[in-house]
């Protein structure tokens, strides 16, 4: 589960979820849902596999989400659908959707960068939770 909150100038992104996996899965949703508020309508159509290493986990998430934010400045994609597996230092992740469509998905946000500024995540009793901010 992923929520958007207002920080000042920029938006904040707040995850929770039960495991690491499936934080940095609703985390990539909350951000395609920046990018595309119509979320329901990307059709899974194309994929593409990301691997990446990193020793610190919130780099790692950081990393995530550039990627995914690159993709759709490059290529206009956006993606819908996460399968992500972390194992120590390393994510590798299947996501699915297709070229972004402006009239189906939505105006979205323009993200300029996903930032360090508030990036934490942490365990709760019950899950996960992550916290970052994105440069809009």
């Amino acid at each position: 589960m992923f929520e958007i909150f207002e920080h000042t100038a920029d938006q904040g992104l707040r995850v929770r979820a039960p495991s690491v996996p499936e934080l940095f899965q609703d985390a990539a949703r909350g951000l395609s849902s920046l990018l595309a508020p119509n979320l329901d309508q990307v059709r899974l159509l194309q994929e593409r596999t990301i691997s990446l290493d990193s020793n610190d986990r919130e780099y790692l998430l950081l990393d995530w989400l550039q990627e995914l934010l690159y993709a759709f400045e490059t290529e206009r994609l956006v993606f819908a659908d996460f399968q992500v597996v972390l194992l120590d230092s390393s994510l590798r992740a299947t996501c699915r959707g297709e070229q972004f469509d402006a009239e189906r998905h939505g105006a979205g946000t323009e993200v300029k960068a996903i930032t360090y500024h508030g990036l934490t995540i942490r365990r709760q009793c019950d899950g996960w939770l992550a916290e970052l901010i994105v440069d809009i």
